[in-house]
């Protein structure tokens, strides 16, 4: 069997977000069987379908795209803007879902994580993304659920994670994803 690659889409431009900490946190659980690595979202200029029907393609899609495609699944880490998922990561789904027929996400595994300095932990931002993945043909993990209220609290100021009970969550959610992983490729 071959190395599954799962990308990791974090929703944050910030240098120091949480998102990017756990991302880190997670490419670092990479195994024998998965690779999970980052995928930069942050350069894709906004989606305009005159760029796909008309071109020129912009180089930064081309990349995305290329990117994305041979991916065995996704992870998607965000924050919550305003009860809803970041621009830049709604973009990246947008550019990766064009041109019509040619998704990069469809019939593929994803799991979300949101996070947030408050104890509503993401749960917009996690809901609208669920939203967007499944007419993606994205099929989200279920169950466990990863809402991570109060992060800031387990993340110190050199961006590392400072308590155990994040770092098992986390270790736990990647786990059940791996499971998904192969149930979806079965």
């Amino acid at each position: 069997m071959s190395k599954k690659q799962i990308g990791l889409f974090v929703g944050s431009l910030r240098k120091a977000s949480y998102s990017k900490v756990l991302g880190r946190f997670i490419e670092g659980l990479s195994s024998d069987e998965f690779s999970y690595s980052m995928v930069d979202i942050a350069e894709l200029p906004l989606y305009n379908q005159d760029f796909d029907d008309h071109g020129p393609v912009p180089e930064a899609y081309v990349k995305f795209r290329e990117a994305v495609k041979p991916l065995n699944g996704f992870i998607f880490i965000t924050p919550e803007y305003n009860r809803s998922i970041p621009a830049v990561l709604k973009n990246a789904l947008d550019v990766g879902s064009r041109p019509y027929g040619h998704s990069v996400w469809s019939g593929k595994p994803g799991g979300v994580i949101s996070c947030s300095p408050g104890i509503y932990g993401g749960f917009g931002a996690n809901h609208h993304l669920r939203q967007s993945l499944v007419f993606l043909d994205v099929y989200p993990m279920q169950q466990p659920e990863s809402y991570l209220a109060n992060v800031n609290t387990s993340i110190n100021e050199q961006g590392e994670i400072t308590t155990d009970r994040l770092k098992d969550t986390l270790v736990n959610f990647v786990r059940a994803f791996e499971k998904w992983v192969k149930t979806v490729a079965s």
